[in-house]
């Protein structure tokens, strides 16, 4: 049997009518930069996130560099973020000139520790970044309370938890903006890159809506440097007709997650921690294993894919360098990097194939 991490074509099938069809009104149109579908999706995810505005752009990544830009982050600035995430988190900081502070993450939901946010606050610290890593949302409150305390703006990285919840508040919705991907990966994905922002600060709104359109307004005036970060109608249409799918899709990893917990109860294989205080959309499933590089190489000759997230903590990245960390600075990202594996979650997979994944992870330490 053949397992792979991700089946994008599994999913296509069930909505490949439907997108076809939205692809080729954008087309007939011919307004293929901006127009009602960019508009419709804006208000959809405003609305799923429980917030009062979205602004769509190209990538999560752009997401981020127009939040941070639009928040008049830049040269000697400092934002404080997890060093256990995806590069686009600490790069679109270091790309406005301003300054990654990281603190350890969590070792059981591996998000930011809460608890050593305060000590890295200085006269410096415009910003904290948390991350809502593989699905499930930070611990947002004790996060917030730190960015009010200091007069801090709070970006959230949605990036992997577009849904999600915490305390029934929706990812997105509790910091100042909160940023989201549309990487085919994830949970709603595209056809390509895509992200958003969504906000409840109407000025803000405004200055963000600028800045993805090269800070112009109106056209061929410029008050600000923005850059060119706008979401493709193609992209917004794309999504608009995935968007009623996604609840059950998520639904249908929650299930496939709690299927891999029953199965790997009381096993040498450590299943993902979910906070009771959160509701996760399982972007990855992560298991936490010993001999886990060995796993690896094990699944993939079985034909199981796999993958880790993330093989080197940020401070440790060879770009970061200047920032003046070492290793030992961050004991659980390092440890966790070493540790942790993704497995097969996406919605289509079929209990048979389950079964399979568990199985074959389990032999691997029956015959250690």
């Amino acid at each position: 049997m053949k397992v792979p991490l991700l089946d994008l074509k599994a999913q296509y099938v069930t909505v490949k009518d439907e997108i076809l069809v939205a692809i080729s009104d954008v087309l007939e149109s011919q307004q293929c930069i901006g127009g009602p579908r960019v508009a419709e999706l804006e208000q959809e995810i405003a609305v799923l996130s429980d917030c009062r505005f979205a602004v769509g752009t190209s990538s999560g990544t752009d997401a981020i560099l127009n939040s941070l830009m639009s928040l008049d982050i830049s040269a000697g600035d400092e934002v404080i973020t997890t060093p256990f995430t995806f590069f686009a988190t600490a790069g679109c900081i270091a790309r406005t000139g301003a300054k990654p502070i990281f603190v350890d993450i969590d070792p059981k939901s591996y998000n930011i520790n809460p608890d050593l946010i305060a000590r890295a606050v200085t006269e410096r610290t415009k910003a904290i970044m948390p991350v809502h890593l593989f699905g499930q949302m930070a611990d947002m409150g004790p996060i917030m309370e730190i960015a009010n305390k200091y007069n801090l703006v709070g970006i959230e990285d949605a990036a992997q938890s577009i849904t999600s919840t915490y305390k029934g508040r929706k990812a997105g919705s509790i910091g100042t903006v909160g940023c989201f991907s549309f990487f085919p990966s994830k949970n709603l994905g595209g056809a390509g890159d895509g992200g958003m922002i969504v906000t409840n600060n109407e000025d803000l709104f405004n200055r963000l809506k600028i800045m993805r359109n090269h800070g112009s307004n109106p056209k061929y005036y410029h008050k600000f440097i923005g850059g060119n970060f706008r979401l493709d109608p193609i992209q917004a249409a794309v999504l608009l007709a995935k968007l009623p799918h996604l609840d059950n899709w998520s639904v249908a990893r929650r299930r496939n997650a709690a299927f891999y917990d029953e199965k790997f109860a009381g096993t040498t294989v450590q299943t993902p921690y979910i906070s009771p205080d959160c509701v996760s959309i399982y972007n990855q499933y992560m298991i936490r294993v010993p001999k886990r590089d060995e796993l690896v190489a094990y699944l993939r000759k079985k034909n199981i894919g796999c993958e880790i997230y993330y093989p080197r903590p940020m401070h440790l990245q060879e770009c970061f360098r200047n920032l003046g960390y070492k290793r030992g600075d961050f004991p659980q990202a390092e440890k966790a990097s070493e540790e942790v594996l993704a497995l097969p979650v996406y919605p289509e997979l079929t209990d048979q194939m389950k079964d399979y994944v568990a199985n074959t992870a389990l032999s691997f330490y029956d015959e250690l």
